[in-house]
């Protein structure tokens, strides 16, 4: 039983975890402010603003800094990580997001009986690069907040 005490003292894990958390509010918060409606499967959504992708591993790479320098492996090796996931976010998941959006549109025009509309791809898989750069800042300062700096 040694490892859940382990896992419950890693704060390094738990600011990370956090700053995925703070992130997740705060795109029910946005919809809500710019939609008008409460829509709390925003929590549990990807996409959007702000990048959870990019708040939970910058936070996680600037907390390995804070904890153990930034000249540290560990530093670097979570920094090309966050990098790889911002750009996979920023890249990858928003053309794979715009190819949905288009084959959507051709199975509406197909019109298909046999087709069923819940098996619709989701759209929104990645992020803007203000999306991604905000999830960035967010880890950052949670990151800075609980371990100071």
């Amino acid at each position: 039983m040694q490892y859940i005490s382990q896992l419950s003292n890693n704060n390094i894990l738990w600011v990370a975890i956090l700053s995925w958390f703070v992130a997740q509010a705060l795109k029910v918060l946005v919809t809500l402010i710019y939609e008008h409606k409460l829509d709390l499967r925003q929590f549990f959504a990807s996409g959007g603003m702000p990048s959870s992708h990019s708040s939970f591993v910058v936070a996680l790479t600037m907390s390995i800094g804070q904890v153990y320098g930034y000249d540290h492996v560990l530093f670097a090796i979570t920094a090309v990580f966050s990098f790889i996931v911002m750009y996979d976010a920023a890249n990858v998941r928003l053309e794979a997001g715009k190819q949905a959006a288009i084959i959507n549109q051709i199975i509406e025009v197909l019109e298909d009986p046999n087709l069923n509309p819940e098996e619709r791809l989701k759209e929104i898989l990645g992020h803007t690069p203000l999306q991604v750069l905000a999830g960035a800042i967010l880890g950052i300062i949670v990151a800075m907040v609980f371990f100071g700096g």
